[in-house]
């Protein structure tokens, strides 16, 4: 089988800005523990802030550009994976570009002239993170760059896509492209649920696009939301994943596979209109270092064995593997080769 460029990646590339915190200060600026959120202008002080922080670390971040770097991490075949994304003309746009090219992921980012590269702020407290992205350049990904014939051919090339919900936030019409490109050449298309803000506030984009799902990603939180938000009365994430999984689908060549996470409890797989349960690997409170990137690194580990046809169990066996390893480190990093057997 040809490797070469086979998983194509699109989202919204972010430098994380991340640091330990107290509890006042995720006060100060009203952070929920373990969320996700767009910044509003209360938030924008706390760049700086964090910045000032002894403990401050600097990683080349963004949902899907993590899971990407992950899977590629994991793949035995360099050049495996593409990305594409909006990051400004700046030296963290630099930085971005240099540390995914040093992962290995050939990156085709849309350079804009008019707003910094995005930033996430990764407010860390007892292991625990919570995200506040100020997405400036990466909120100016157009559809246009994505039509390029150079970009293009990367689509082309792909045959399994991944996309993190928060691009619906940026670019529907890019994921539209991409969703329908699969469905009409038996590709294999996934997304992620993402945040709850997203399956509420972003709730027709991501309807539209999901007949297109082949996966879908997401944690318990955003399951619940979804269940929510859908009228359909229930919290037990084993029927909320069912449910989506039965979604109407716009081709009947692929089944949709639904995989939800639940932080230390076990994955719910449903396919088929069952649901099976995968337990993670059990770790000691002690080695945990912080959660940011967790659910990435899951997916870029599933990712890594779906595209070489492995079997599902063996997929969310990857992803758990990926997950462990990341949350012992500080941010969405990995040791340079893995072990995974």
């Amino acid at each position: 089988m040809e490797y070469d460029g086979i998983l194509l990646g699109m989202g919204n590339p972010l430098l994380d800005i991340s640091a330990v915190v107290d509890q006042d200060f995720l006060n100060k600026y009203e952070i929920k523990p373990n969320n996700a959120i767009l910044a509003e202008d209360k938030h924008l002080p706390m760049y700086d802030e964090m910045a000032a922080k002894p403990t401050v670390e600097y990683i080349a971040g963004g949902a899907t550009q993590n899971s990407i770097r992950v899977a590629q991490w994991m793949l035995p075949f360099p050049g495996a994976t593409s990305y594409m994304g909006s990051v400004g003309k700046d030296k963290f746009g630099e930085e971005m570009k240099k540390n995914a090219k040093d992962a290995g992921v050939n990156v085709h980012y849309y350079e804009d002239e008019t707003a910094p590269t995005g930033t996430c702020a990764v407010c860390v407290l007892d292991g625990e993170r919570s995200l506040v992205a100020n997405l400036s350049a990466a909120n100016c990904y157009k559809v246009d760059h994505l039509k390029r014939p150079e970009n293009w051919a990367l689509v082309e090339k792909a045959k399994f896509y991944y996309i993190a919900g928060f691009f619906l936030t940026v670019s529907p019409e890019s994921i539209q492209l991409v969703a329908e490109h699969a469905a009409a050449n038996n590709k294999i298309f996934s997304m992620n649920l993402s945040a709850p803000f997203i399956c509420e506030f972003f709730r027709d984009p991501q309807e539209k696009a999901l007949p297109y799902m082949d996966f879908v990603f997401g944690n318990e939180t955003e399951a619940r939301t979804f269940s929510k938000v859908h009228g359909w009365e229930t919290d037990n994430v084993e029927e909320i994943a069912l449910k989506i999984s039965q979604w109407p689908k716009a081709s009947g060549t692929h089944k949709r596979i639904t995989v939800i996470t639940q932080g230390a409890d076990p994955v719910v797989v449903a396919e088929d209109g069952k649901v099976k349960l995968f337990p993670v690997i059990p770790l000691p409170k002690e080695k945990l270092v912080d959660t940011n990137g967790a659910g990435d690194a899951f997916v870029g580990g599933f990712l890594s064995q779906l595209v070489q046809g492995k079997t599902i169990a063996d997929c969310v066996r990857a992803g758990c593997y990926a997950s462990n390893v990341v949350i012992q480190r500080s941010g969405c990093t990995y040791p340079e080769k893995p072990d995974f057997a």
